[in-house]
């Protein structure tokens, strides 16, 4: 199937400092774009790929599972280590989950984590019913386009049954891998977010074991943040953060040295 156009995956060259940034579940790479280009623009080697099953139809999406997701950004993290002396990861609600799986599983390979109203649990009544609700019924109302300030976010407006419920099951998976986090940590949560409760990013700082933890509450947007008021504010804190961490980081076109 072609890939909806704007939801391509992304990747730009740049210094020895890599990031790479996972979208979210249903979503596709355009919800983390401006973030990309943002970090491309000021010399970082930015890594953004689409994940299998994702940014074409959500019958495709129904034939995968986690692991898939995770293989491929898996892989993403490989090749920015190859290509780079120090590598941060990066994502949004299922990709917060997706990013704190690969620190959790690099260790040093990975030099910081930032996540933008990670995900941790399916909630609901409804998630308790996915293993038999599943094999009766496709679909379920999809989760895109939780933006104040309107605006369009290109992904799926269904969210297939068996894919959420690989998803239940990854979740778990991650919240047990969340104490071998060690990483310096930056999360920014949405004070009102219509996706992810609050309970999730606050059980995600309750579990890790990084000493080094920001949180950050962004008042203005909703869950996905990468595309609303608070943009700008993510972008900048992100790069702030990286460049704390790795000398040479944070001015726009000059190239990143770990």
């Amino acid at each position: 199937m072609p890939v909806l156009p704007g939801a391509e995956p992304y990747r730009r060259e740049g210094g020895e400092v890599g990031v790479l940034l996972c979208h979210g579940f249903t979503g596709s790479p355009q919800s983390l774009r401006p973030w990309a280009e943002y970090l491309a623009e000021r010399g970082l080697t930015v890594s953004l790929p689409l994940l299998p099953g994702h940014g074409t139809r959500w019958e495709d999406l129904q034939v995968t599972g986690w692991q898939d997701w995770y293989a491929e950004v898996d892989r993403a993290l490989r090749s920015l280590r190859d290509r780079c002396e120090r590598v941060f990861v990066a994502g949004l609600s299922m990709g917060g989950a997706l990013a704190l799986r690969l620190a959790a599983k690099h260790g040093e390979e990975v030099a910081g984590v930032v996540v933008v109203n990670p995900a941790n649990k399916v909630h609901g009544l409804s998630a308790y019913t996915l293993p038999v609700s599943r094999h009766l019924v496709r679909t379920a109302r999809g989760i895109t386009g939780d933006i104040a300030k309107g605006g369009v976010e290109i992904g799926y407006d269904r969210a297939p049954l068996h894919a959420t419920h690989s998803l239940r099951t990854f979740f778990r998976l991650v919240d047990g891998e969340l104490p071998q986090v060690t990483q310096p940590l930056l999360l920014l949560r949405s004070r009102q977010d219509h996706v992810v409760p609050a309970a999730d990013p606050a059980r995600i700082l309750s579990r890790v074991s990084s000493t080094d933890v920001t949180e950050i509450v962004l008042e203005q947007s909703y869950h996905v943040a990468t595309l609303d008021h608070d943009a700008d504010r993510i972008f900048e804190e992100s790069l702030g953060f990286i460049g704390r961490l790795a000398t040479g980081v944070g001015k726009e076109g000059t190239t990143a040295r770990g």
